[in-house]
């Protein structure tokens, strides 16, 4: 059996993301947009990767989507809701 302590470490990975990149978004958009890239890009079925492997693909889906918001302008319009 896989070591239950590990969800943590993936469950806080995953929040600072979704905090720091997608913070106007749903849990549920943020998954649906995820998990269909997951599939159309790489051809990965959801269910087979390890969380660290999902964790990585989370980390490049989030660079390739959106700049953190500590990166964004000032300038920048605000996200509409």
């Amino acid at each position: 059996m896989r070591d239950p302590k590990r969800l943590d470490k993936f469950y806080e990975d995953m929040t600072k993301i979704h905090k720091e990149y997608f913070p106007d978004w749903r849990f549920g958009q943020l998954c649906s947009n995820f998990f269909g890239l997951l599939y159309q890009v790489h051809k990965v079925d959801l269910f087979f990767p390890e969380e660290s492997r999902m964790l990585e693909y989370l980390k490049e889906y989030a660079e390739s989507t959106r700049e953190p918001l500590h990166m964004r302008s000032r300038l920048d319009p605000p996200l509409e809701g």
